[in-house]
């Protein structure tokens, strides 16, 4: 039985783990799916590149509000996806073969991870070969997660989508049905809407990105209600394809939806629950979580968890911090480094985007938090002027002395403008400090966030 010194499970922010410090150590990287992990072959990365080819054929359908006419005369599906995968697939070979045949202290087993006993894995190969039982010191589950899909559909035998594969279609489909509210049925409802497509979004929910502030999810909703049909507080009872491929998804209040394909995005689940955890000694929380300590250790000696598959933030960047935090306590066992979740910031990118950073309004009402707010329109700044925009804002939430509590975005760039806030909070400064200890130029966009702090109504 093969011993190693560490045993990573997941070839995504887990592969990062290893440079030129673990070059003594003999490593067992297992990967069951894509060599990359989620972000690189089916996330972050690949979404993105088709959001900005989306934001681009959506300027040219608005470029006449600022007097240009143009058209968006066709939409060449196969290049656009041939351009994403030309690029993501060779880093992900590349990567794979870097690992398996350049680095003399990682053996790379391709296959299903299952934990046989204590820090003791199984890797059963995607061929259908004989598994490999190896043991370690140390081991690093950084297994990521996997789509939902409801047992309604699931069970119903349509064809459907996840964001796993919807990115490789074929061909664009002439209607889609969008099952869900959160992140990844926001930009994927944007994406094909963009490209042509006939968009229906359903919902079981009140409104469309609920996990945001109140203010971003109830102006989203309505921005998408004029844009893609939206069936909101709607429960799917059935699906069923029709003989001319036609799907039907029936819902609770007794309408019918019909679509030529079906996306399904309703959330991710980590990947725990498929590796057998219990039998290394560790047990799952109550949403399927690999419970880890501040530390990123698991309650079993020498093994540690990171990412999707034990964060409560299904973010890349989360993922990565948690994998640098890590690969310092691996390297330095007796000084261990911390992970700090204090100020996590998301985006979505969708149109407009979103982004978000701290307590939202809800919380700090709920939990009784004595706060001030600023909402400021983009329409209301020189630049937000000349875009015409007339539907983004900046919200900003602070404690009477200044203290930022939260930061909420909807408009053009607010992943990047967000970013501002972000450092601000982290580093302790208040909203008075920002606001005035350093020039805003004039007439960009950032002016944006000066005036929303300069609103404050924090008194003299």
């Amino acid at each position: 039985m093969p011993h190693h010194d560490l045993v990573i499970i997941g070839s995504g922010s887990g592969n990062s783990i290893l440079d030129q410090r673990f070059d003594g150590w003999d490593v067992a990287l297992v990967e069951h799916g894509v060599f990359g992990g989620t972000c690189l072959n089916v996330g972050c990365i690949p979404t993105k590149m088709y959001v900005y080819a989306s934001d681009v054929a959506e300027a040219v359908r608005e470029a006449g509000r600022y007097g240009v006419d143009a058209t968006v005369d066709k939409v060449r599906w196969n290049d656009i996806r041939d351009r994403v995968f030309g690029r993501i697939d060779p880093i992900s070979a590349g990567g794979r073969r870097y690992r398996d045949t350049e680095c003399s202290n990682v053996t790379l087993y391709q296959g299903h991870a299952t934990f046989t006993g204590e820090r003791e894995v199984s890797v059963a190969p995607t061929d259908g070969s004989p598994a490999t039982t190896v043991t370690a010191d140390r081991v690093v589950i950084a297994a990521g997660s996997r789509p939902t899909v409801p047992a309604v559909i699931a069970d119903a035998g349509v064809p459907y989508h996840t964001s796993d594969d919807v990115m490789r279609l074929e061909d664009l489909p002439r209607r889609m049905i969008v099952v869900g509210g959160g992140y990844i049925a926001a930009e994927f409802a944007h994406v094909f809407d963009a490209l042509g497509v006939e968009v229906t979004v359903v919902t079981r929910g009140p409104a469309l990105l609920r996990e945001q502030d109140e203010l971003v999810s109830a102006r989203f909703t309505a921005i998408a209600q004029e844009r893609f049909t939206v069936h909101l507080d709607a429960e799917p009872t059935a699906a069923e394809q029709r003989a001319d491929g036609t799907i039907v998804l029936s819902l609770a209040d007794g309408g019918t939806i019909e679509g030529d394909a079906l996306l399904v995005a309703t959330g991710r689940r980590p990947n725990g629950d498929r590796m057998d955890v219990e039998k290394t000694g560790l047990e799952l929380t109550g949403d399927g979580r690999i419970a880890v300590d501040e530390y990123q250790r698991t309650p079993v000696e020498g093994v540690w968890a990171l990412g999707d598959v034990s964060s409560p933030y299904q973010l890349k960047h989360v993922a990565n911090h948690e994998a640098r935090v890590v690969q310092h306590n691996l390297l330095h066992p007796d000084a261990l480094r911390a992970t700090s979740h204090r100020f996590v910031p998301s985006a979505v990118f969708t149109h407009p985007q979103v982004a978000s950073v701290g307590a939202r309004e809800q919380d700090l009402r709920d939990s009784a938090t004595p706060y001030v707010v600023k909402v400021q329109a983009y329409g209301d700044v020189a630049f937000g002027w000349a875009m015409e925009d007339s539907t983004g804002f900046a919200k900003v939430l602070a404690a009477p002395d200044g203290t930022l509590l939260g930061a909420h975005f909807l408009g053009p760039q607010a992943s990047s403008l967000i970013q501002v806030l972000v450092q601000a909070m982290v580093f302790g400064q208040k909203a008075q400090e920002v606001a005035t200890g350093q020039y805003w130029i004039h007439p960009a966009l950032p002016e944006l966030i000066e005036n929303a702090l300069l609103g404050l109504p924090l008194g003299s």
